[in-house]
């Protein structure tokens, strides 16, 4: 993997004593969370709780995926401030979104997932082809390749990870307290090192819920994978993009709800 968790990172955790059931004490890894505003120029966008590995990506991919900037945008600088919590896109063009920011629509997402109203018909102008693939041993190796992956959550739980997949292989695992997040910053390192989408796969640890299908589609990444459920407004939706939504898949089992022409038996 070009970039997966780093679990030994001491800024990402911290250790909290209490008891357990037994009225024993016990040490426990918790992850840290923060608050990080995003600037877009001179014009405060959001605030978003997260673990702060990635502030740079998570400004971009959120940018990106809420149609603030396209994959053309002229990125002339991002400035991060540590100790102020604070992260500034600095675009060529000026910006202004007073009235889009009036039309957000708060989401399913964890740590409160953003989708403005909008997006919604962009949405709607997107439809997939039928030249990407995915194989049933495709889906087992990327899940077990993922699970077996030391990762935040296996140290401390309370946490997200996406992960950008070609074929049988994971590329990029990103993690964050709300999986909105993690695919945010997924989709500002795509951005930033220009990565092509149409022959990817998305696989997430959360739920297969709208949010999650908008955004994948956003990135017109074709295939999304998760070891979780659905909800119905997702798999609409999915339906309606002609996005491949596979789910639940654990061990040697899933379910597809969505695209399955995609999908090659070869197990």
């Amino acid at each position: 993997m070009k970039i997966k968790p780093n679990p030994n990172n001491n800024n990402l955790t911290r250790k909290i004593f209490g008891i357990n059931e037994e009225f024993r004490k016990k040490r426990l890894d918790v992850i840290e969370e923060k608050p990080l505003t995003l600037y877009l120029n001179d014009q405060e966008i959001v605030t978003m709780m997260t673990v702060s590995d990635y502030p740079k990506y998570l400004a971009v991919g959120y940018l990106l995926n809420q149609n603030m900037i396209t994959k053309r945008t002229k990125i002339e600088k991002i400035d991060y401030d540590d100790d102020l919590n604070v992260v500034v896109v600095r675009t060529k063009k000026k910006t202004s979104y007073q009235e889009k920011l009036k039309k957000k629509i708060v989401t399913s997402g964890c740590a409160q997932g953003t989708i403005f109203g909008d997006l919604m018909e962009n949405f709607k102008k997107i439809k997939f082809t039928n030249k990407s693939i995915i194989k049933v041993s495709w889906i087992y190796e990327l899940s077990k390749a993922i699970n077996l992956t030391p990762s935040l959550y296996l140290k401390a739980g309370a946490i997200h990870g996406c992960v950008l997949c070609k074929r049988n292989k994971p590329l990029i695992y990103m993690e964050d307290v709300g999986r909105h997040n993690a695919i945010d910053k997924i989709a500002g390192y795509m951005m930033s090192k220009k990565i092509s989408s149409l022959d990817k796969i998305f696989y997430t640890t959360g739920r297969l819920t709208s949010e999650m299908v908008i955004k994948t589609v956003q990135m017109g990444i074709p295939i999304l994978v998760s070891r979780s459920g659905f909800t119905a407004w997702g798999v609409d939706l999915a339906r309606q993009a002609d996005l491949t939504l596979i789910g639940r898949a654990r061990g040697e089992r899933f379910v597809v709800l969505a695209a399955e022409h995609r999908i090659e038996y070869d197990s």
